[in-house]
């Protein structure tokens, strides 16, 4: 077994195997139908269907290069992917049914990380004009909008439930740590600090948590196969509680995957070598 695609319910404390496979599955997103989940296998999307798991190809046309960086629109009519070509990542919108995605992100690279919850928005991290650093961005029908400025490697933003906020990580002061800052990019604030490496924060689609990843101190990037936590916060920081001890790391929980009622989430566990 390699990977553990898992389903966490925050009423129980327990976590449930949903699907083990030889491949290495990762990052998992739960439709808004509650009924099945996305994955990425070796580039490609792929249905988990929760009454009958097993992995069911997406067709995504041409993209066959994916990342673990996608999810869907608040309707769940469309899937937001995130595909290499030569220039780099880039994102591209894909009908839930499949088909030819068509091109979303004005430039390479950028990575897909969330939808605004009136589906109006997407929230993605990407280097433009030569740059190496990771700034946050957001587009809906005009230009894109850059929130940060090269205060260090911005990463995985996403929309609060009430669409007020953005989540992010940032290694500003030094170590991959969780910021919010208000959707216009104002008020950027960290929320907490301590010495690990905090990567991907989820809030909850009813706005009562914040789920993110807490790498060992001292690791630098977004590895698999580490001795990592899922994390639980309130939103404003507080109440911090490691409630998952597990290996894992880059894939886990790269995109959004509470449940649509936030009940629970899903992120995948790796198998120890």
């Amino acid at each position: 077994m390699r990977s553990s695609l898992e389903i966490y319910t925050l009423a129980t404390s327990q976590s449930r195997v949903v699907l083990q496979s030889d491949r290495l599955i990762a990052a998992p997103n739960w439709h808004p139908s509650g009924d099945r989940l996305l994955v990425d296998c070796d580039g490609r999307l792929f249905w988990v269907p929760l009454g009958a798991p097993k992995l069911v190809e997406v067709d995504t046309g041409f993209a066959v290069r994916c990342n673990d960086d996608h999810g869907f629109s608040p309707d769940g009519r469309w899937i937001a992917l995130s595909h290499h070509r030569d220039k780099g990542s880039e994102i591209f919108r894909l009908p839930v049914e499949g088909g030819e995605p068509t091109l979303f992100s004005p430039e390479a690279p950028s990575w897909f990380h969330g939808f605004s919850p009136d589906g109006k928005t997407l929230t993605y991290v990407a280097a433009r004009e030569g740059r190496r650093v990771i700034d946050v961005y957001v587009k809906g029908d005009g230009p894109e909008v850059r929130l940060t400025q090269g205060e260090g490697h911005s990463d995985a933003p996403e929309f609060s439930a009430d669409g007020e906020r953005i989540y992010y990580n940032c290694d500003r002061d030094g170590h991959q740590q969780i910021w919010v800052m208000n959707a216009d990019g104002s008020g950027q604030r960290k929320l907490f600090a301590d010495d690990q490496a905090n990567w991907f924060p989820h809030p909850s689609p009813d706005g009562r948590h914040v789920l993110y990843l807490a790498y060992p101190r001292g690791t630098s990037g977004i590895p698999r196969d580490l001795p990592v936590a899922l994390c639980l916060m309130n939103p404003d920081g507080g109440d911090r509680r490691r409630v998952i001890e597990m290996n894992g790391g880059k894939g886990s929980i790269n995109g959004p995957c509470w449940a649509p009622d936030g009940s629970g989430f899903a992120y995948v566990r790796f198998a120890t070598s």
